[in-house]
């Protein structure tokens, strides 16, 4: 039987996530996940890609999503009040145009000093009406694309395998960045052809394949380049028709709900895998 064993959400686009046993599964995925984003002084997204120092900022937001404290290695925490009803400001994700509630100069200012170039922290704003691609269209917050990534615990004990074979250590589970884990499938990579999932009282419906980049070849853990793994290993087999090497597999929310460590994962319909 498959079941959920990690269920992770991401409050800051690109820093450190926040595993959970249970949640609230709302249309942009996890509750809060990918709710802010660090953009530069002209408002473009900062990513691991550019800046892998994102990694070591580990972001804790209440609950009620009000209040936010960021942690970063030799830097003195800070707490904000969230700003929810602000003046808006144009943001850019991957060339696409949104728009986010600057979260003021005290983050700024800490952004700032923990990536070493001029930032600012922006919340997606309660309008955010953004609508994501795939096989199963979708909305979210500031994520890549579609609001859940899904990877099993078969598909990274087979790339560890991989990993072996070649004499390279095993790469950390959170260079993936998954919102949800899932132990239980025999096969790796069963989340390419689950068309349609039920877990708890949610039901997902499959996207598209969730494309790697250079983002894997960070430690999350000191916030440096480590590759070319995993990268050079996947690359020997599991190179996408379309271009890229999938990893795992996104998904939108096609019916909201509780959501936890533990539920079942049902698959309810099943379709061919895109490569």
């Amino acid at each position: 039987m498959a079941r959920v064993v990690e269920l992770s959400y991401y409050p800051v686009k690109g820093c450190a996530g926040t595993s959970v046993s249970e949640t609230l599964l709302t249309p942009a995925g996890l509750a809060h996940d990918r709710s802010f984003m660090v953009v530069s002084e002209q408002g473009v997204f900062r990513t691991q890609r550019r800046d892998p120092r994102l990694a070591l900022i580990r972001p804790a937001l209440d609950p009620d999503g009000r209040r936010l404290t960021l942690h970063s290695p030799g830097t003195e925490p800070l707490t904000i009040d969230v700003d929810t009803s602000g003046a808006r400001r144009a943001v850019d994700l991957f060339g696409d145009p949104y728009r986010g509630i600057d979260q003021g100069d005290l983050s700024a200012a800490w952004f700032s000093d923990v990536l070493r170039t001029p930032s600012r922290l922006v919340r997606v704003p309660p309008e955010h009406d953004r609508v994501t691609d795939g096989r199963t269209p979708g909305t979210s917050g500031y994520a890549d694309s579609c609001p859940l990534h899904v990877v099993s615990r078969a598909t990274l004990d087979l790339l560890d395998s991989r990993l072996a074979a070649r004499g390279a250590p095993p790469v950390p589970a959170n260079r993936f960045r998954a919102n949800i884990v899932v132990d239980g499938w025999d096969d790796p990579h069963t989340e390419d052809s689950a068309h349609r999932l039920t877990i708890g009282a949610a039901e997902l419906g499959y996207a598209k394949p969730a494309i790697r980049c250079a983002v894997t070849m960070v430690d999350q853990e000191s916030g440096t380049r480590d590759g070319p793994e995993p990268l050079r290993t996947l690359a020997t087999y599991r190179r996408a028709a379309e271009g890229g090497i999938a990893f795992g597999s996104k998904f939108a929310v096609l019916s909201p709900g509780k959501m936890s460590v533990g539920d079942e994962v049902t698959v309810t319909a099943w379709s061919r895998a895109e490569f």
